[in-house]
Protein backbone atom coordinates (compact mmCIF):
# COMPACT_ATOMS: atom_id res chain seq x y z
CA UNK A 1 0.00 0.00 0.00
CA UNK A 2 1.41 3.35 -1.05
CA UNK A 3 1.84 6.03 1.59
CA UNK A 4 0.96 9.69 1.26
CA UNK A 5 3.60 12.38 0.68
CA UNK A 6 5.08 13.80 3.86
CA UNK A 7 3.67 17.30 3.26
CA UNK A 8 0.16 15.90 2.76
CA UNK A 9 0.44 13.89 5.98
CA UNK A 10 1.61 17.01 7.80
CA UNK A 11 -1.32 19.10 6.51
CA UNK A 12 -3.87 16.38 7.31
CA UNK A 13 -2.40 15.95 10.80
CA UNK A 14 -2.50 19.70 11.42
CA UNK A 15 -6.14 19.84 10.31
CA UNK A 16 -7.05 16.92 12.59
CA UNK A 17 -5.28 18.39 15.62
CA UNK A 18 -6.72 21.88 15.09
CA UNK A 19 -10.17 20.37 14.47
CA UNK A 20 -9.99 18.46 17.72
CA UNK A 21 -8.83 21.57 19.57
CA UNK A 22 -11.64 23.77 18.22
CA UNK A 23 -14.23 21.07 18.91
CA UNK A 24 -13.00 20.83 22.50
CA UNK A 25 -13.10 24.61 22.93
CA UNK A 26 -16.63 24.71 21.52
CA UNK A 27 -17.80 21.94 23.84
CA UNK A 28 -16.24 23.67 26.85
CA UNK A 29 -17.89 26.94 25.81
CA UNK A 30 -21.24 25.22 25.56
CA UNK A 31 -20.94 23.81 29.05
CA UNK A 32 -19.20 26.69 30.86
CA UNK A 33 -20.57 29.97 29.46
CA UNK A 34 -23.13 31.71 31.67
CA UNK A 35 -26.29 32.28 29.59
CA UNK A 36 -28.07 31.06 26.48
CA UNK A 37 -26.80 33.76 24.14
CA UNK A 38 -23.19 33.24 25.16
CA UNK A 39 -23.61 29.47 24.86
CA UNK A 40 -24.67 29.85 21.24
CA UNK A 41 -21.13 30.87 20.33
CA UNK A 42 -19.58 27.57 21.41
CA UNK A 43 -21.29 25.20 18.98
CA UNK A 44 -21.82 27.69 16.17
CA UNK A 45 -18.35 29.17 15.96
CA UNK A 46 -15.64 26.94 17.37
CA UNK A 47 -17.27 23.56 16.94
CA UNK A 48 -18.26 24.32 13.35
CA UNK A 49 -14.66 25.19 12.57
CA UNK A 50 -13.44 22.08 14.38
CA UNK A 51 -15.76 19.65 12.64
CA UNK A 52 -15.12 21.41 9.34
CA UNK A 53 -11.38 20.92 9.77
CA UNK A 54 -11.83 17.22 10.48
CA UNK A 55 -14.08 16.75 7.44
CA UNK A 56 -11.64 18.66 5.21
CA UNK A 57 -8.80 16.45 6.50
CA UNK A 58 -10.90 13.38 5.67
CA UNK A 59 -11.62 14.77 2.22
CA UNK A 60 -7.92 15.38 1.56
CA UNK A 61 -6.93 11.93 2.80
CA UNK A 62 -9.41 9.99 0.69
CA UNK A 63 -8.86 12.17 -2.37
CA UNK A 64 -5.10 11.59 -2.21
CA UNK A 65 -5.49 7.90 -1.38
CA UNK A 66 -7.99 7.00 -4.12
CA UNK A 67 -7.24 9.68 -6.70
CA UNK A 68 -10.93 10.63 -6.91
CA UNK A 69 -12.58 13.69 -5.42
CA UNK A 70 -14.49 12.76 -2.26
CA UNK A 71 -17.86 14.26 -3.18
CA UNK A 72 -19.58 13.12 0.02
CA UNK A 73 -17.13 15.04 2.21
CA UNK A 74 -17.44 18.12 0.00
CA UNK A 75 -21.23 18.05 0.39
CA UNK A 76 -21.03 17.47 4.16
CA UNK A 77 -18.65 20.43 4.54
CA UNK A 78 -20.85 22.67 2.41
CA UNK A 79 -23.97 21.64 4.34
CA UNK A 80 -22.23 22.21 7.68
CA UNK A 81 -20.97 25.69 6.84
CA UNK A 82 -24.34 26.74 5.41
CA UNK A 83 -26.63 25.42 8.14
CA UNK A 84 -24.72 26.23 11.34
CA UNK A 85 -25.02 30.05 11.10
CA UNK A 86 -28.65 29.85 9.96
CA UNK A 87 -29.67 27.60 12.84
CA UNK A 88 -27.83 29.81 15.35
CA UNK A 89 -29.65 32.86 14.02
CA UNK A 90 -33.03 31.11 14.29
CA UNK A 91 -32.26 29.97 17.85
CA UNK A 92 -31.21 33.48 18.88
CA UNK A 93 -34.36 35.03 17.38
CA UNK A 94 -36.56 32.46 19.09
CA UNK A 95 -34.86 33.17 22.42
CA UNK A 96 -35.37 36.91 21.91
CA UNK A 97 -39.08 36.39 21.22
CA UNK A 98 -39.35 34.23 24.34
CA UNK A 99 -37.45 36.94 26.27
CA UNK A 100 -34.83 34.56 27.58
CA UNK A 101 -32.88 36.34 30.32
CA UNK A 102 -29.27 37.43 29.86
CA UNK A 103 -26.53 37.87 32.39
CA UNK A 104 -26.85 40.97 34.56
CA UNK A 105 -23.93 42.84 32.95
CA UNK A 106 -24.82 42.08 29.31
CA UNK A 107 -24.84 45.20 27.17
CA UNK A 108 -27.16 45.83 24.22
CA UNK A 109 -30.57 44.24 24.63
CA UNK A 110 -32.48 45.34 21.52
CA UNK A 111 -35.68 43.52 22.46
CA UNK A 112 -36.19 45.63 25.60
CA UNK A 113 -36.35 48.99 23.77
Amino acid sequence: MESLPFVAELIISALLVSGGFFSLVGALGLSRLPDFYARLHGPTKATTLGVGSVVIASMMYFTLKTGEVAIAEVLVTLFLFLTAPVSANILAKAAMHQQVKCMKDTRGQPWSQ
